[in-house]
């Protein structure tokens, strides 16, 4: 009763809230009318964990209505059309966009926005090529306004490459010439396969936008099969499936309730336990009971395909984690500090993980086909009230390495372990603006040490990352005055600015 008196005052305020537009406070009284229902049974060590902060579901009622992250196949519209909609096949890029525009409005996700997009380049490039360059232009620059401006919410999410293409150069010039916050683009690059001049306009262009992040392509594909795109932050997923949840361990508060590594390790494996076992149940209910995939038009016509869905078990504060630790155990290393590589602390952190991909690994869940009945490691990128603790492998704020080099070590020690996406935050001087080059070598550098996902934006953009997703400073200023902001995850922003220290990340 009293958890429903609670969310009854939490309805209240958020209909009273005058910072919220009408769009948010329709989202978030979604949020809060699912919360009053619990449809699957949780573990009793489940809410033990989840009391003490270890466990986190990340706004995933017990009553979720469709699976958390969706990835339509595009191609497939293009090819056939939809017939829910009513929208033919198109034929020439004023058709395409408008198939698209009307298409990304009706894919859901756990904010009611789409997560991905669609692979722009590929999707358009055939238009493109029967339009005239500057009439292109227009027509798609127009169109990502559109996303940006109706699409109020950062984790939407567009692929380009690893080829070059006439409309992966437009998208790109777009982005340089109007910067925006939605979507958040990724470049699969490949060094065999992408050109360098199409890469360094790549690199130009998130210099002004913080956009696009580059991708290990062969890493992806070596994992996930050609068939893979990356959506919402950079979480790798099969085209056509989606993950039907997302639940993370916080690491950092579940060392906090050991008195050092004794006691860790049977801890990490219940903390594991409870965890996948609500994830199990959640799946089930999406899976068996909620309709979704005996009634939805994205599965009757064959845009996604319930075998094709997965699973991410997330994880943060794996640095915080192991600084607790080596403390405890009257130590004095501290995780990504010494450039010998991998260290004391470093070692431990390798051994964290392996102990958790050895215990996801060894779980099965039917219903994961897309990824042999097995759930992905996903390196989770934190939310705005976490304070003291990294998202998920990266190195505290304020203690990076003074090294580009060695940080760029250090994240290929770990990046390894999350088929499912993980990736690194770079702050360049503006100074960057004229060598473009400069950040080109430092991703091919980061891959081939085993990098997986590098974010890079100049210290002057208005337009920043924040942990996997994009704002603007600008609109981060308004709502600190307390004024209405068009996209919510502005709000996610600000609080990671006080309470993360995105703005405070050592400029390279």
């Amino acid at each position: 009763m009293e958890r429903v008196e609670k969310t009854r005052r939490q309805i209240l305020d958020t209909v009273c809230d005058i910072r919220l537009t009408h769009e948010q406070k329709v989202t978030n009284l979604e949020r809060l009318s699912e919360s009053l229902i619990e449809v699957i049974d949780l573990p009793p060590d489940y809410l033990v964990f989840k009391d003490a902060g270890v466990i986190c579901d990340l706004n995933e009622s017990n009553c979720p209505p469709r699976p958390r992250y969706i990835v339509p196949d595009y191609e497939l519209l293009f090819q056939k059309g939809c017939e829910f909609l009513e929208l033919p096949p198109p034929g020439d890029l004023d058709e395409a966009l408008n198939v698209l525009s009307i298409f990304i409005r009706h894919v859901p996700s756990v904010t009611n926005f789409p997560v991905f997009i669609g692979f722009l380049d590929r999707l358009l490039d055939p238009f493109v090529k029967n339009t005239g360059r500057g009439g292109a232009k227009k027509k798609i620059g127009l169109f990502l306004r559109y996303v940006d401006r109706t699409i109020t919410d950062s984790f939407c999410h567009a692929d380009l490459g690893p080829a070059e293409t006439e409309a992966g150069r437009i998208i790109l010039e777009c982005e340089k010439e109007e910067p925006r916050s939605v979507p958040n683009i990724s470049l699969l690059y490949d060094a065999d396969l992408t050109p360098e001049p199409f890469a360094l306009l790549a690199a130009e262009t998130a210099l002004a936008s913080a956009k696009p992040s580059f991708a290990n392509h062969k890493m992806f594909v070596s994992e996930l099969g050609p068939g893979y795109a990356l959506a919402s932050c950079y979480n790798g997923l099969l085209v056509g499936g989606g993950s039907f949840t997302l639940t993370r361990l916080r690491l950092g508060h579940l060392a906090a309730m050991a008195s050092g590594l004794a006691e860790f390790w049977p801890l990490l494996e219940k903390a594991a336990a409870a965890m996948m076992a609500c994830m199990d149940a959640r799946i089930s209910f999406m899976a068996g009971k909620s309709g979704f995939f005996t009634s939805n038009f994205l599965v009757k016509e064959g845009f996604i395909r319930k075998e094709k869905f997965t699973a991410m078990f997330g994880i943060v504060g794996l640095a915080e984690c192991v600084n607790d630790l080596m403390k405890k155990e009257g130590k004095t290393g501290r995780f990504g500090q010494d450039p010998a590589m991998p260290s004391e602390a470093d070692r431990l952190g390798i051994a964290v993980m392996e102990k958790i991909d050895a215990l996801v690994k060894a779980r099965h869940n039917p219903h994961c086909g897309a990824t042999g009945g097995h759930f992905l490691l996903h390196g989770q990128v934190g939310i705005e009230t976490d304070v003291g603790e990294s998202p998920a492998t990266r190195i505290p704020i304020g203690e990076e390495p003074e090294e580009l080099s060695d940080h760029l070590t250090h994240c290929g020690l770990f990046h390894g372990y999350f088929p499912a996406g993980s990736g690194d935050v770079f702050t360049v001087e503006t100074s960057a603006r004229n060598n473009p080059a400069y950040l080109l070598d430092m991703v091919k550098g980061g891959f081939a040490k085993g990098g997986r996902y590098f974010s890079i934006y100049s210290g002057d953009s208005d337009v920043i990352r924040v942990t996997g997703y994009l704002v603007k400073r600008s609109q981060m200023d308004k709502l600190a005055l307390g004024e209405n902001v068009l996209h919510d995850t502005t709000a996610l922003g600000l609080g990671s600015a006080r309470n993360g220290r995105i703005l405070e990340r050592r400029r390279r």
